[in-house]
């Protein structure tokens, strides 16, 4: 196969499945690591890839991927943590949502709670909530971020910090091997810094490709998490530190 067709059909199944190994692709093509390594460094080097190690994962760093390429990233993944997070909310709850397709993951599951108080800055969760009669759904003001209908900046963060929830069930762009929480967009996490302060108990809900991404702005510790829900292993140092500062962290 020639390599720009090859390394087309590369970017492709990294969009689809956030990541590819070298192993993976080499068996897949019948090539050598060494080609392999040259197609991902080619894709690498026009910014479409970020090298890791063993592989690929779509680029990040200072800009986030496209929403609708984050839909499509890992939805098994995403789906078994929305359910086990879901699990975790008794009816009756208020919580907090914010922006992301983990979090819209989440609301899905929770169509079938009762008597919840949803407040949230991402206008998805909204419309997939109100097909709950007995959800209370409080879409708080801000800027509208028309690529992926979230609400932002200071009249959010002003909003938000009127409640008290039971809950705040957060995404991120990225966590750092510390167990810093990252994001792209100052004000929001404006926005979720503030939710955090006004919970009683957060959950953040992340898939593995978190773990491998990058991002300029920290939003808090894990330190500050009540209960991490990711489809993956923590590296021994992170697992460690959570069991010190008492964040639960439930694998899927």
């Amino acid at each position: 196969m020639v390599s720009t067709f090859r390394q087309k059909e590369i970017l492709e199944m990294a969009r689809s499945d956030g990541k590819v190994t070298v192993d993976g692709l080499a068996q897949k093509y019948d090539v050598t690591v060494q080609t392999i390594r040259r197609d991902l460094s080619h894709l690498a080097d026009s910014g479409q890839l970020e090298r890791v190690h063993g592989g690929a994962v779509i680029a990040s760093g200072v800009t986030n991927i496209q929403y609708g390429e984050r839909r499509r990233l890992n939805q098994t993944g995403k789906k078994s943590i929305a359910v086990t997070c879901a699990a975790q909310i008794p009816n009756g709850a208020s919580l907090f949502m914010n922006i992301g397709t983990t979090t819209e993951a989440v609301a899905q599951e929770l169509l079938d709670h009762e008597n919840l108080l949803v407040v949230t800055n991402n206008l998805n969760i909204a419309n997939i909530l109100a097909a709950n009669q007995s959800c209370e759904i409080i879409l708080v003001g801000g800027v509208l971020r028309r690529s992926d209908g979230g609400l932002v900046g200071g009249l959010t963060a002003e909003m938000v910090r009127q409640f008290k929830f039971d809950y705040s069930v957060l995404g991120c762009s990225a966590i750092d091997t510390d167990g810093d929480l990252l994001d792209f967009d100052g004000q929001e996490v404006m926005v979720s810094t503030t939710a955090i302060k006004r919970s009683r108990k957060v959950m953040v809900v992340a898939d593995r490709f978190k773990f491998d991404r990058k991002a300029p702005l920290t939003i808090c510790s894990l330190a500050d998490v009540t209960t991490l829900v990711t489809d993956t292993g923590l590296p021994q140092d992170l697992a460690q530190n959570c069991a010190a500062w008492g964040t639960e962290v439930i694998s899927v």
